[in-house]
């Protein structure tokens, strides 16, 4: 964890009062991934005995900060958390995980239950759209935008039409 405890940058996320069951849910949906530290509230009777005030977790290599910050901010898709797969298997699996109880959103964003965006995305849509063959990387975009969830078999059959 030393090498972890020292990450330079590491996203912060804000919630109403739910940081412990997000840094749960997010664990839950990632195989490389666990909590590394969960701080409570004393009890000075302004707080309820135990409640989180903020905690790190480890998603893929990734340290996250969590904070129960209490209402006053929101997540906006400005800022998004980005999952690279390599298989449509991957895709769907956190495709399914991260929309449940949240929003699917076009051309493959989720926002999560808790209002995170996340963009679900497989490698080979970047290596088709980055394409020297503007035609076939240009179809392959015009696949794209008509989806949600992206279908790996749909951008290849666009591209290669």
């Amino acid at each position: 964890m030393d090498n972890l405890s020292h990450q330079k940058i590491a996203p912060f996320l804000w919630f109403d009062n739910n940081a412990e069951e997000a840094m749960n849910f997010y664990v839950s949906v990632f195989n490389n991934a666990k909590i590394l530290s969960i701080h409570r509230l004393p009890v000075d009777g302004h707080f309820p005995k135990g409640e989180v005030m903020s905690g790190t977790f480890l998603l893929e290599g990734q340290v996250f900060h969590a904070l129960n910050g209490r209402p006053g901010f929101s997540f906006t898709p400005a800022i998004s958390l980005f999952v690279n797969c390599d298989t449509q298997e991957e895709v769907d699996m956190f495709w399914q995980a991260l929309s449940s109880d949240g929003e699917e959103q076009p051309c493959g964003w989720v926002k999560d239950k808790f209002g995170v965006s996340w963009q679900v995305i497989p490698k080979v849509l970047g290596e088709l759209l980055g394409s020297n063959d503007t035609m076939r990387a240009g179809r392959a975009m015009q696949a794209m935008l008509k989806m949600k969830k992206i279908d790996i078999a749909t951008l290849n059959e666009a591209y290669n039409r």
